[in-house]
């Protein structure tokens, strides 16, 4: 059988990053999106992981944009093959209290965390479900279950790829088509571990676990989920989040 063709977008981020690795020792052809104008840092991202031993393609694209999504799968599906597993990770935050939140932070959130899920997915789905066999796999966020201060935009997009998935789960059941999501806690990136040091021990006293998760154990999940042994898990969000918020 031929290789797998997986697509991660925002795949040259701390968390795609890592799933970008599992899914390639999981034996996928392994395909990482990037902004097209980060042109020269995903080059760079390529070389390292090559360095590593770790063979990656990389797909320029905005996912934020439907025109821009659909010209990147066309381009992925005639350079390396159909895409048989889909790993929505892009995205981004712009926090602030909704009273000083403006139009512009709301709608960029949205855009690239809620949007481009819709906009990629809707250029695969098809392709999936008539060969028979698919994987959409959403990157979710424990703040889009629990809400978070400051993050109206965030939470309210991560919030809403849980009715997405859950939905176009339903839709594709019968196909062989799978739809889940993964709903991180915090995880240690380049991002949280700038952070000041007051900060971050703040946000790991919330955990009872006390210590942040790790891009790999979201990775692992994501790669469970890719598998065949995970063909009866559809519609399903699994928490990653060391016991920070339990339902």
């Amino acid at each position: 059988m031929s290789r797998r063709v997986a697509l991660v977008t925002g795949g040259t981020g701390g968390i795609g990053t890592a799933i970008c690795r599992e899914l390639t020792g999981r034996g996928c052809l392994v395909v990482a999106n990037y902004l097209p104008e980060l042109e020269s840092q995903a080059k760079a991202w390529q070389q390292e992981q090559l360095a590593d031993g770790i063979e990656v393609e990389i797909a320029p694209g905005d996912v934020s944009s439907f025109e821009g999504a659909r010209a990147m799968i066309e381009d992925v599906e005639k350079r390396i093959g159909p895409v048989d597993i889909l790993v929505n990770c892009a995205g981004i935050t712009r926090d602030k209290t909704l009273r000083k939140m403006s139009e512009e932070q709301w709608r960029e959130v949205m855009s690239t965390n809620l949007d481009s899920v819709f906009n990629v997915t809707r250029h695969v789905i098809e392709g999936m479900l008539e060969r028979g066999f698919g994987r959409v796999i959403n990157i979710s966020s424990v703040n889009g279950q629990k809400g978070q201060f400051g993050q109206c935009n965030y939470a309210s997009a991560k919030a809403g790829i849980h009715g997405f998935t859950m939905s176009l789960a339903q839709e594709a059941a019968t196909k062989g088509v799978t739809v889940n999501s993964v709903s991180p806690g915090y995880v240690a990136t380049a991002m949280t571990l700038a952070m000041p040091d007051e900060v971050r021990e703040a946000i790991v006293a919330q955990v009872p676990m006390r210590r942040m998760g790790t891009p790999e154990e979201i990775a692992h999940v994501v790669g469970f989920l890719s598998s065949s042994k995970a063909d009866y898990i559809t519609g399903a969000n699994i928490p990653v989040n060391g016991g920070l918020y339990m339902s």
